[in-house]
């Protein structure tokens, strides 16, 4: 119990976190965590973001049952449970609202992780899944086939969500995610951004992989 314990505070760290550096508002984002024994740990919905504790995590069985009575889960719940089962490989989840991926989101147009070694380092290629009404099984099932071979995927007119095998990684991407897209628009206000070559990508690609 004092491992759960010690991954509750590991989550409302990481929301607090996300909420001072603008990545989500008060009411947007959950953080998930996949536990050794299958149970997830997940944001409950109606919190406060900036402030939220080890109190505000509760807990999930993979067949979305909530095993926290006291608290209301995210409402996405389902979403999270849907990626873990495709992607038995990671075991943390950042969804959130950070404004400038989110704006490349609703206007249904790609990150370019091809413009930094960094980006394209962490990230690889970035999907998009079209609009689906929030909360639904249609959104979940969607999520879920676009991660298949990606570490993050904008959510067409709603936000972005990234995975990793910890919850650090999976902050990490989502942070990294809207530095790029930060990036990418200045550079465009400057003029016209200079993209990796294809063997650029590649031994990128390579290095990662080795």
């Amino acid at each position: 119990m004092n491992e759960v314990n010690h991954f509750r505070k590991e989550i409302a760290y990481y929301m607090r976190r996300l909420y001072k550096r603008g990545l989500t508002t008060t009411s947007g984002g959950n953080i998930s965590m996949k536990l050794p024994n299958g149970m997830i740990l997940i944001t409950a919905s109606q919190t406060d973001k900036g402030r939220m504790k080890a109190a505000d995590v509760g807990m999930s069985d993979m067949q979305g049952r909530n095993l926290s009575t006291r608290l209301k889960l995210s409402m996405e719940t389902g979403m999270h449970i849907a990626v873990y089962k495709a992607r038995p490989d990671i075991c943390a989840i950042v969804h959130a609202h950070p404004p400038l991926a989110t704006s490349f989101a609703v206007a249904h147009k790609p990150i370019n992780t091809m413009l930094m070694g960094e980006s394209r380092a962490v990230l690889g290629d970035i999907t998009m899944a079209p609009y689906q009404l929030m909360g639904t099984t249609a959104l979940a099932e969607s999520v879920a086939t676009h991660l298949a071979q990606a570490k993050v995927v904008l959510l067409a007119n709603h936000g972005v969500l990234a995975v990793g095998k910890d919850l650090l990684q999976a902050f990490d991407r989502l942070e990294v995610t809207e530095a790029c897209a930060k990036i990418q628009l200045f550079s465009q206000l400057i003029g016209q951004p200079q993209a990796l070559t294809a063997d650029e990508v590649l031994a990128i690609d390579k290095l990662i992989q080795s």
